[in-house]
Formats: C-alpha cells, structure tokens, sequence
C-alpha cells in the first residue's frame, strides 16, 4: 500500500495546500469512509468540469494547481481526489478507461476518430478492505445544465458515471478498462490520446492548442 500514500510530483500530497484542504474538509469526520465522502463531493463540486483548461505538460497535472485553479477536467479532477486522500493517510490510485459518450459535443466529436475517449480519468479509494471507484469529474452546475445525471459517492460502492441521462437518453458506455496507476501515466496517456485523435489534430494538441476550443 505504500506506493498508493506516497506524494509524487503530480500528487503532491505533501502540499501544504493540499494538506490544509484535505484536514478543513474532513474536520468532524468519524472514520475514513466519511472523510472520503466529504473529500468527493468537494472535488466534485467544488472544482468546476473544464475540459478546455491546458493538458499538454505534465505539470498541468498537478494536484495542488488543480485545487489552486479551482477548475479541471476528469483526469485533473481524480489526482485531486487521490491527493486530498492520501494526505489524510486512506490510500488513493487513478484508474482509466475508454468510454463511448452518445451524446458528446460536436466540437470534440470532430477530432476524434470515433465517438470513444480514450483516457478517461477517474480516482480508486481503499476503504474498509477493498476499493472503491469513485469519479469526481461533474459538478452539480454541469449536470443541470446539461441533463447529466450526477455520480453519488458513499465510500462503499463504486461510483462511476450513469449509462443515461436525465431524460432517459444513452449516454455513457464503458468500452475498456486501461488499468490502475499509483501516478499519472503521462506517456501512456499520451498514446491513448494520439491513438482515438484525426492526424491533423494531433500535433496541435501536444504543442498546447486545443482544436474543440476553435469555431
């Protein structure tokens, strides 16, 4: 379990930020699982879904810059979560998947070889003896706004995104499982990223322009 308590780099754990955060958040907590629980819906909700924000070096990774920024997408989003929980000593580990989004923006679509993510990001909690998938990535605002149904978190199930939407609507599909990560896998993301991409698209986004953004 060490590898998943440790501080690295991009979960930066030891931060002092991070760890002011983590013990604020989980101040009249009884036990890990309640801890874990107020430290998702803190991510969840109080760091706003962006996909647009930058994602092209390692260091826009980074826990703390996260939390600082107050703003991320699923990948930033979860080493949030691992971070804030590893520095209240419940160790934490990223996971990642493929998932086919039906109803994906048209912008993001267009780049894309098919309707698949390649690399979606999610955080792994161990509680009470096992683990427990727990994805942060949209807020109640983004949910609202755009029909999706919220992920729930009680430290005990796992908790990942509805297959449908508010209005019955398909949505989300989980097509592979990439594995579990005790840090950010920088180089694997990388292929899966140029691997679902068009090639034109390819080499703007690692030079830090982002082809969805554009009209």
């Amino acid at each position: 379990m060490r590898k998943y308590l440790e501080p690295t780099f991009i979960i930066d754990t030891d931060n002092e930020f991070i760890q002011k955060t983590a013990h604020d958040i989980t101040s009249n907590c009884q036990n890990n699982r309640e801890k874990s629980v107020n430290l998702f819906y803190f991510v969840r909700d109080q760091i706003v879904y962006n996909l647009h924000v930058d994602r092209h070096l390692p260091e826009h990774f980074v826990a703390s810059a996260t939390l600082t920024r107050g703003q991320g997408f699923c990948i930033q989003k979860a080493v949030v979560l691992v971070a804030l929980s590893r520095a209240l000593s419940i160790p934490g580990r990223l996971g990642f998947a493929v998932i086919r989004n039906h109803l994906m923006p048209e912008k993001l679509a267009r780049v894309l070889v098919s309707n698949e993510i390649p690399d979606h990001g999610y955080a792994e909690l161990h509680l009470e003896g096992k683990w427990v998938k727990a994805t942060p990535a949209f807020d109640l605002t983004t949910c609202h706004e755009h029909r999706i149904v919220p992920v729930d978190f009680d430290g005990v199930n796992d908790a990942i995104f509805h297959r449908f939407n508010q209005d019955g609507v398909l949505h989300i599909e989980y097509v592979k499982d990439h594995g579990r990560y005790a840090d950010l896998p920088v180089v694997e993301i990388e292929a899966w990223v140029a691997s679902a991409i068009i090639p034109e698209a390819q080499k703007m986004i690692f030079n830090g322009t982002y082809p969805w953004q554009e009209d």
